[in-house]
């Protein structure tokens, strides 16, 4: 076997068996056929011929291009998820990836919203159009379930449970969870339904939010009308659709909501991924507590 069908195999896998999206192994396929031309202009074309060496010298390679140590870290994962695969269906006989280590990079903390910038962007929509009234609850649906964009491009109409107060999600891996909408999303998804979506091209397709068609809305069309919608608003910084998900995780862990009940709400598959929102949460407290205690440090303290 080449190194080329083994990717093809893999990736066929990623499909099939693990269920992951097209754009989950679309980025798989780039990292790891970055490491099969690195290989290729060794002259190395077989998996049995990879070894440790040649793995860690192709790490290097990719720090000398100037890549990130965080997305030279990415590319561990994967080369060691692909090497995993053909050690298990015995492609290899030995993994050289197994202890391959990814170079340090510290995590950043998400960059979320006050709820005074929430509460401005909320209001941006204009509730008299159809359009309106669509942007007004996809606002409201991210933020009071905290899903991802895939997730509610891909919402269709029958996914409502319990007369409209749940939301059953489909996640990574074909995963599904159900998700609380709340008074206000469900207000303003309510009257998107009835009075809004019946307007749309697409209203004759099962897509909860169809595009100019009845195909679902595509994720950059999401992002391009979020961006307006923030600037619109008045909110100066960087934006995408996701700071709401990072927004509905430390809000509710800021009002004292349960780690794992904020986990089964994001639709992590490991605690850890949430944890990241606790340090937030305590950066918070840190600037609060600097900023208004006499002997904190702050302006005017002291």
């Amino acid at each position: 076997m080449t190194l080329d069908d083994a990717l093809a195999v893999y990736l066929d896998h990623l499909r099939v068996e693990r269920a992951l999206s097209a754009n989950s192994r679309a980025a798989y396929a780039r990292d790891l056929t970055k490491l099969v031309d690195y290989l290729a202009a060794a002259g190395v074309t077989e998996p049995r011929a990879v070894d440790r060496e040649r793995l860690n010298r192709f790490l290097v390679h990719l720090q000398d291009t100037g890549l990130a140590n965080r997305s030279v870290a990415r590319h561990v994962s994967s080369v060691r998820g692909w090497f995993a695969f053909l050690l298990a269906d015995g492609h290899v006989d030995v993994d050289p990836a197994e202890i391959l280590k990814p170079p340090a990079w510290g995590r950043p903390l998400p960059r979320t919203l006050t709820l005074d910038e929430v509460e401005a962007l909320l209001r941006v929509p204009d509730g008299s159009s159809p359009r309106g009234l669509r942007d007004r609850a996809l606002l409201e649906v991210l933020y009071a379930t905290g899903i991802r964009i895939s997730e509610l491009c891909g919402l269709r109409q029958e996914d409502l449970r319990d007369e409209g107060q749940l939301l059953l999600v489909r996640g990574k891996g074909g995963k599904q969870r159900l998700v609380p909408l709340g008074s206000k999303a469900i207000e303003a998804l309510g009257r998107y339904l009835r009075d809004g979506r019946p307007s749309l091209p697409g209203a004759a397709g099962p897509a909860m939010f169809p595009g100019r068609t009845t195909a679902p809305l595509r994720r950059q069309s999401v992002w391009k009308r979020f961006k307006e919608l923030a600037r619109t608003a008045g909110i100066q910084t960087p934006m995408s659709p996701h700071k709401l998900r990072h927004s509905f995780a430390t809000h509710l862990l800021e009002r004292g909501a349960d780690l794992r009940a904020v986990q089964t709400l994001l639709g992590h598959a490991d605690i850890t991924t949430t944890q990241i929102y606790t340090h937030v949460t305590r950066e918070r407290l840190l600037d609060v507590h600097r900023m208004a205690h006499p002997r904190g440090g702050g302006e005017g303290n002291g």
